[in-house]
């Protein structure tokens, strides 16, 4: 029995880990990941291990890094401009030491375009990578992990009716953050909602190319989401060479939206 044991041990450490996305909701949905243009891949698979701990799958063509709760997948094309600006301007983890991850960052080369004291109450800063990916940080000296995916930033003109938007579509529950008072949680992501005088350019192409929900059963979602009126981008299809189910929306202010099915399983 204790060969046995060990031997199922052995074998549970071998086993490949699926990605961590959190649980779905009541609606089948969790966060999945975002999807990155990237002019340099073997570069940006470094930089997510090094500085955030991430772990590089691959499944077929498609490259991606996993981190807690969510994954970052990437474009190998040039981006045609920076995330700062979109209306999908940034997106957020929590790490564990904030002035640890700086210290790396700054010794690599990479640029920290602020540190400041976030809506939360805790130290935070933006960082901007190589092709221009806007990141925020906030410390929680709580988490065990180095870093996990928290929060994505909008910018709108009418950041209630977006948010109203996702809620009703994805089955989210509307809750401030701190201080922003607009804002909505899926599992795995907080989703904030700002407010922009002008509509600002939509993410596909730049460097945050689009964000993307993992879905249970995503063929009948796309039903739901074609009866709300909504167009579809790219059909729902099958791609077995990358182990997913996929269609594409875009949301009223212009950021690219991928449905996946399957993410789960990497």
């Amino acid at each position: 029995m204790r060969l046995v044991s060990t031997m199922a041990a052995v074998l549970l450490l071998a086993a490949p880990a699926h990605a961590q996305l959190a649980p779905a909701n009541a609606a089948g949905i969790t966060y999945g990941h975002v999807h990155l243009s990237v002019s340099d891949l073997e570069l940006h698979k470094k930089l997510w291990v090094e500085h955030f701990g991430g772990t590089v799958v691959q499944k077929g063509t498609l490259t991606a890094v996993k981190l807690p709760n969510m994954l970052i997948a990437f474009r190998a094309t040039a981006p045609t401009g920076p995330s700062e600006g979109t209306s999908m301007d940034h997106f957020g983890f929590k790490v564990r030491d904030i002035q640890e991850v700086l210290k790396s960052w700054r010794a690599a080369g990479y640029q920290v375009q602020s540190e400041f004291t976030g809506s939360e109450g805790f130290p935070n800063a933006y960082l901007v990578t190589p092709d221009q990916v806007r990141i925020e940080l906030q410390e929680d000296k709580t988490i065990t992990e180095k870093a996990i995916g928290y929060h994505i930033h909008f910018y709108t003109p009418e950041p209630e009716k977006l948010r109203d938007w996702y809620v009703d579509l994805f089955g989210l529950i509307a809750r401030p953050r701190g201080k922003i008072a607009i804002a909505a949680d899926v599992p795995g992501m907080n989703l904030s909602f700002a407010s922009s005088r002008e509509p600002r350019p939509g993410t596909r192409g730049r460097a945050i190319d689009h964000i993307g929900f993992e879905v249970d059963n995503l063929a009948e979602f796309v039903k739901k989401v074609e009866a709300k009126g909504i167009k579809l981008d790219v059909a729902y299809r099958d791609v077995p060479a990358i182990g997913l189910k996929i269609a594409y929306i875009t949301d009223p202010s212009g950021v690219y939206i991928e449905l996946t099915e399957g993410y789960d399983e990497y």
